[in-house]
């Protein structure tokens, strides 16, 4: 069922520390702690049930991280380490546990399908990187295209991984064989973000071009939706676990709350009206529940929102 109302949107908590652009939120949903990286080279663990706190240190390396993943049946916090390669941290004991080099070049997404007991990483130089889960060990390096691979996000139940790119193309693939099974065009410039409907009946995509795009599975990705969902690029999407609400955020310093079914507008988070972030939104993170959201910014903050429908 459609929301039928406007979520108020509270500011609870700015979250500093970073000294440069924060560009990677990761975490569990479900779980009050979440994580971030950017462009200093440091990964801190925050909580989204406090209000302002001093984050947390769990790993300083040498390069930018634009990639973070959580593994919570393994407790492992995977980083994509720009210019070298995928490190996992045991959460637990704070310390490196394995480290796989990949080619020098940056990491801009990781996905992981347990099913397959896979990590799908997205790489600067075109190449999909996929690593067998145990041990993350390299199984394949995929040339895809001659352009960054920047996201990626997986139907489990279909498995198919698509792939957003910024030869403005997305490629769904395969999850197994690696096929290309679908090439879709449409997009005017870079694929930053991608996402599929709770359902599964949809994959959303947006970037560079400022519209938020649905593409129906079932018809073969065929175009369903088009929106001008922003002034500049849509940095990242992401659906809050009840399926209800999807935001957004972008370079335009806004972030905007989306009826996750009808994909009316239902509020715009920005500095005016929110004491939002005064530069580029990168990304976006729902942690314990729907009334919590996490965004991080160039602006070398997070912000925790609390979210409430009256």
């Amino acid at each position: 069922m459609a929301l039928l109302h406007r979520p108020e949107v509270q500011k609870l908590a700015a979250l500093t520390g970073h000294r440069d652009c924060v560009y990677a939120l990761a975490g569990t949903p479900g779980a009050a702690s979440f994580y971030s990286s950017g462009a200093d080279g440091l990964v801190a663990a925050w909580r989204a049930d406090a209000a302002e706190q001093d984050g947390e240190l769990v790993a300083k390396v040498e390069n930018s991280v634009y990639a973070l993943l959580h593994l919570p049946e393994r407790n492992l916090l995977l980083l994509g380490h720009n210019f070298q390669g995928i490190q996992a941290i045991d959460l637990l004991e704070k310390k490196l546990v394995f480290a796989t080099a990949l080619p020098p070049v940056a990491i801009f997404d990781m996905v992981y399908s347990e099913a397959r007991q896979r990590l799908y990483v997205a790489l600067a130089d075109g190449t999909l990187a996929v690593l067998r889960a145990p041990d993350f060990r390299v199984e394949t390096l995929l040339r895809l295209s001659d352009k960054s691979l920047r996201c990626l996000t997986l139907h489990e139940n279909r498995g198919e991984l698509a792939i957003g790119s910024s030869d403005w193309l997305i490629r769904v693939l395969d999850a197994d064989t690696l096929a290309v099974k679908h090439t879709i065009s449409g997009s005017t410039n870079s694929v930053f973000t991608a996402a599929y409907s709770p359902d599964g009946r949809y994959l959303l995509t947006a970037g560079r071009d400022a519209h938020l795009r649905v593409w129906d599975v079932a018809a073969g990705y065929l175009e369903h939706r088009s929106i001008v969902a922003h002034l500049f690029t849509i940095n990242h999407l992401k659906f809050s676990p009840d399926g209800q609400l999807l935001a957004t955020c972008s370079m335009d310093k806004s972030i905007k709350l989306w009826d996750a079914e009808t994909l009316t507008l239902l509020r715009v988070v920005d500095r005016a009206r929110h004491a939002g972030h005064g530069t580029s939104v990168n990304k976006l993170f729902w942690p314990a529940s729907q009334n919590r959201l996490v965004s991080c910014s160039d602006d070398r903050s997070l912000a925790v929102w609390k979210i409430s429908s009256e």
